[in-house]
């Protein structure tokens, strides 16, 4: 037997791609959660009970996934339904009170404390928050708190500070040169929200034990905010602001960036969160059962030429079930 000479082995063991041994799901699909509609949209849309903004879709799919509309005011054996055939989760931003029944937070509630089951059970099942999905994770992880301060960061694009240990992190760690010289550099991240997480909040309630903190900003009246976290135990992944509108959100005067280098640093994300995803194997019992539930059968409106801040949005007319007896 011949043996092979040491520079002939080495360039061998460097072209040997690892990630070739690991199985992977490359159908992903993905369930976004639906929220309730604002009043202006209730008055626009008074049969819907719910919404899903179609850049979130377009997001999922974008990066190679599919995705399945996840309806609030549903039961709990809905939420563990849908979740035993899915392969991740998107809390979408958005602008509902956490306080309000039968809404974004109490099934996002349910569908948390479920998701860290499965993964205590040895289920790989990440969620990714955007926003309002962000601070909901938070929210949840601090026993349903009010941990938020109010903040003003409104069409504010802006680099990310990444902290010192930023890429000791799964999000980070292997994030190609480039796309980090955009996040730091450029007005890369598009942030439309009123409230804020600090970081003395999150000391005060312990959320540095549950969550790395991997960048932080500064919003349009000074206040620091924590712009991106990571849980240390579980794939769950949190951005404040919205990497899909650089991508899909064309309305005017938002102050949003499509430069074709921030465009490639938002795609980063969403192919962070899918590869995430490919990591779980649950499926739908059949094909047919599948097609039922994926948002194909559902058709988007055209709502920015009627003053929306979206292009497109998903409405819905799904009974909401009172759970409160």
């Amino acid at each position: 037997m011949k043996l092979l000479s040491i520079p002939l082995l080495l360039i061998l063991i460097s072209n040997f791609d690892a990630s070739s041994l690991i199985k992977l799901n490359n159908r992903p699909i993905i369930g976004i959660l639906s929220q309730e509609l604002t009043t202006k949209r209730l008055l626009q849309y008074p049969d819907k009970t719910s919404y899903i903004a179609a850049s979130y879709i377009k997001y999922v799919e974008g990066a190679g996934g599919r995705a399945v509309p996840i309806f609030i005011g549903k039961n709990e054996e809905y939420y563990e339904n849908i979740l035993k055939n899915i392969n991740g989760v998107l809390l979408p931003g958005g602008a509902v009170y956490f306080t309000n029944r039968n809404g974004y937070a109490e099934a996002g509630a349910i569908i948390y404390k479920k998701i860290i089951e499965m993964n205590k059970n040895g289920i790989y099942m990440p969620i990714w928050g955007t926003c309002l999905g962000f601070e909901l994770l938070a929210y949840m992880s601090a026993n349903n708190i009010e941990i938020r301060t109010a903040c003003t960061s409104q069409a504010q694009s802006i680099p990310l500070n990444f902290t010192r240990t930023y890429n000791n992190s799964k999000l980070f760690g292997n994030i190609p040169k480039n796309i980090r010289y955009t996040l730091e550099t450029k007005n890369a991240t598009a942030n439309f929200h009123k409230w804020c997480i600090t970081e003395s909040t999150m000391e005060k309630f312990k959320l540095n034990k549950i969550w790395k903190v991997l960048s932080k900003n500064i919003d349009q009246n000074g206040l620091e905010f924590i712009s991106i976290i990571e849980h240390k135990k579980y794939p769950f992944y949190g951005v404040q602001f919205h990497p899909e509108k650089n991508i899909y959100e064309f309305v005017r005067n938002r102050n949003i960036n499509h430069d074709p280098d921030v465009i490639l640093a938002s795609q980063y994300f969403a192919n962070f969160f899918i590869n995430e995803s490919r990591k779980n194997f649950n499926s739908f019992s059949s094909e047919l059962e599948e097609q039922n539930y994926l948002i194909y059968n559902y058709r988007p409106e055209y709502t920015a030429k009627n003053n929306s801040a979206f292009e497109q949005i998903y409405f819905f007319d799904e009974e909401i079930i009172d759970n409160s007896n």
